[in-house]
C-alpha cells in the first residue's frame, strides 16, 4: 500500500474550481452588442505520463499573433482578439453570432510544467498546446544525531 501525503487544502481546491466554473458561465447580464458573450474559452484539459494537454475552440484566428500564451507559477492564460472583416453592412445585418473581440482565460494546470519545450498549434479552429511535465525535485535529506 502506498502513502499519500495528507493534502488539508484540497477539498478547498476543488471548491474554487467550482467556483470559477460558476462565475465564467454565459450570464445573459455578461453580454455585449448584438448578444455575443465576452471571450469565455472552453478548454479541455488532460495529461499524460510525460505531458499535460491543454485543447482550446477558438474559431476566427487569422494570424499568429491574435492569440497569446503564457505559463506562469502552474496557471495557463491563453488571450488574444478576433477580428473579422465586415463582409456586411451594419444597417443590413439582422442576426450577428459569430464572436468578434478580445478573450482570456486563465486555469490551473493539473500538474508541474515547465516553461521551455511547451508547443501550441493550431488548425481547423483549434488551439493545441503541449506542456511537458516537470519532475518534483527531490533529495535525500541527512539528519545528524547528536
Amino acid at each position: 500500500m502506498s502513502l499519500v501525503p495528507y493534502e488539508p487544502f484540497r477539498h478547498l481546491e476543488n471548491m474554487r474550481r467550482e467556483l470559477d466554473r460558476f462565475f465564467t458561465a454565459d450570464f445573459p447580464a455578461f453580454k455585449t452588442g448584438l448578444g455575443q458573450p465576452f471571450g469565455n474559452l472552453s478548454i479541455d484539459v488532460h495529461e499524460t505520463e510525460t505531458e499535460v494537454v491543454a485543447t482550446c475552440d477558438i474559431p476566427g484566428l487569422e494570424k499568429k499573433e491574435d492569440v497569446d500564451i503564457d505559463i506562469h507559477s502552474n496557471v495557463l492564460q491563453i488571450s488574444g482578439s478576433i477580428n473579422r472583416a465586415s463582409e456586411v453592412k451594419e444597417e443590413n445585418l439582422h442576426r450577428r453570432e459569430r464572436f468578434v473581440g478580445r478573450f482570456h482565460r486563465s486555469i490551473d494546470l493539473p500538474a508541474t510544467v515547465s516553461p521551455e519545450g511547451v508547443k501550441a498549434t493550431y488548425r481547423n479552429g483549434v488551439l493545441e498546446i503541449r506542456m511537458p511535465k516537470t519532475k518534483p525535485d527531490r533529495r535525500k535529506i541527512n539528519v545528524e544525531f547528536h
